[in-house]
């Protein structure tokens, strides 16, 4: 009996795009393969934990792949990122360490930002690749290019400047942090620069013309992305067939080796705005733009199997799918679709409420995780590298994955929960959440995020926090903050002193 489902790929068709640049470079190593899987990590950008068929009966989303990858293999419930926002989470992803130990304590990074990761800062891919994996990067990158230095930008930048960039020189980056090739977009869709990059180079000159900002607006028309610079030939709506055209390729040129093991993270652009289903996806869900958007990022996840399969690698291959936050879908989308993007969860992208960061995470992989079931083991998308680590018999040095937790003795079967040290969240404005158990703490009023009120000021009877119980309230509608003061202290000061070791 196979252990991957069948894929349906006929019934959908993404256009044609000619994107093999570069990847005839990549030659097979002579080494014979070790028993260690491939590894493919596919990070969704801004998919809700609503919006997957598995995780929620009513979605008006058709997500067969996903549906069948929660069937072949394990799907959590009480998975997070770190941040509710794309660029830190990303970070504590690839380094395992929370990405408010840096100097980014709100917000994200723009386009023209420089790497945030650290010189010698271990990574998912500089790890592997130690140990003989070829590691690629596909997709959006967003944590940064360059150092930042005059001699990089031309001018001193700031967000809404249009700089005299050289882009010949948009190193450190991926290559700098262990992937062996990497080709992608320096930032989400809606951020200037529009350009592929690869290996630090632009792969098309920059025409020094500039996009017009498009209309910002929900559904019809894909949402909107700002005024920047372009290069030539970048089309927004052909991104993802980009990539996953070049995903696709790169597991077949892999397959193809009798070498070294490799590991690919393939971060999507989808579904973040701008909101632009390939022609093929309009009209396939309930939900818009925005759903249709889903339908294709689902068709995706398809291809990267039918790549596995055909490739002749699926069977040694440990597949991941999760997304960097939650989904930014308004009370205005819900309204209007009838759609809950975020299920059942309080508020949304950015926001320190769970529809913030918790997420869909799906694992396969044959023969090892157990088939068709459910964790409610509390992790985050740090865990992926002690995890990615014990699988691959990687001893880690003290000072990397300072926050990152395994979870192998759960994926392989062996134990229905781990000990883990507290989660803890953070919104985009840097609010901070600290979760024990079934309680979790607020350090403050308000969402943190999108959703107003943002920030309020202490009650009446002088509460400044909230405090809820999932296990009894999981929608957060009642802050018990005022009845349980010896809970918020002591989840306070431990959060405290988890915060306070920022040398980690």
């Amino acid at each position: 009996m196979r252990t991957y489902p069948c894929y349906l790929f006929t019934l959908l068709a993404l256009l044609s795009v000619n994107v093999c640049y570069g990847l005839e470079k990549l030659e097979p190593s002579g080494d014979d393969r070790t028993g260690r899987p491939n590894i493919v990590v596919i990070l969704a950008d801004d998919m809700g934990y609503g919006d997957i068929g598995a995780y929620n009966e009513k979605s008006l989303i058709p997500t067969p792949n996903l549906d069948d990858m929660a069937a072949a293999g394990m799907r959590f419930t009480d998975a997070h990122t770190p941040s509710s926002v794309c660029t830190p989470s990303r970070y504590s992803l690839l380094t395992g360490r929370y990405a408010w130990r840096t100097h980014l304590k709100t917000g994200v990074l723009w386009g023209y930002s420089p790497l945030l990761i650290e010189p010698g800062r271990e990574t998912i891919a500089s790890m592997l690749r130690k140990q003989g994996y070829h590691t690629a990067g596909i997709g959006k990158w967003h944590l940064g290019l360059g150092n930042g230095e005059p001699s990089y930008y031309g001018v001193p930048v700031t967000e809404g400047e249009s700089p005299a960039v050289d882009f010949k020189r948009l190193r450190p980056g991926p290559n700098e942090v262990g992937f062996d090739y990497f080709f992608g977009t320096p930032a989400s869709l809606d951020m200037k620069p529009y350009v592929y990059i690869e290996n630090g180079q632009p792969l098309t000159p920059m025409t020094g013309k500039l996009v017009e900002a498009s209309e910002r607006r929900r559904g019809g028309g894909g949402g909107m992305w700002r005024k920047g610079e372009i290069a030539e030939g970048f089309d927004h709506q052909k991104v993802l067939p980009t990539l996953t055209e070049k995903a696709v390729h790169y597991i077949h040129t892999r397959g193809q080796s009798d070498g070294e093991p490799f590991f690919l993270y393939f971060s999507l652009t989808a579904p973040h705005t701008p909101w632009l289903p390939s022609e093929a996806f309009i009209g396939k869900s309930d939900a818009g733009y925005y759903g249709d958007f889903n339908v294709q990022v689902d068709h995706v996840v398809g291809q990267v199997y039918s790549a596995l399969e055909s490739a002749g690698v699926a069977e040694n291959t440990l597949v991941v799918f999760t997304s960097d936050n939650g989904a930014n879908w308004l009370t205005v989308d819900i309204e209007k679709y009838g759609h809950y993007a975020n299920g059942s969860l309080r508020g949304q992208k950015a926001d320190i409420y769970e529809g913030g960061h918790r997420v869909p995470l799906l694992f396969t992989w044959p023969n090892h995780i157990p088939q068709n079931t459910v964790s409610d083991q509390p992790a985050t998308l740090a865990d992926l590298m002690a995890t990615f680590a014990t699988l691959t018999d990687v001893a880690l040095a003290d000072t990397s994955a300072p926050d990152s937790v395994d979870i192998s003795p759960v994926l392989l079967g062996g134990a229905a929960k781990v000990t883990r040290e507290p989660l803890i969240h953070h919104s985009v404005d840097g609010m901070f959440a600290f979760r024990e158990g079934e309680w979790k703490l607020v350090e403050g009023l308000g969402s943190g995020g999108f959703t107003a009120p943002v920030r309020e000021k202490a009650t009446e009877d002088g509460v400044k926090v909230q405090l809820y119980n999932l296990a009894q309230d999981p929608g957060e509608t009642k802050n018990v903050a005022a009845k349980h003061p010896k809970i918020v202290a002591q989840l306070q000061s431990k959060l405290d002193h988890i915060r306070s070791n920022e040398y980690r």
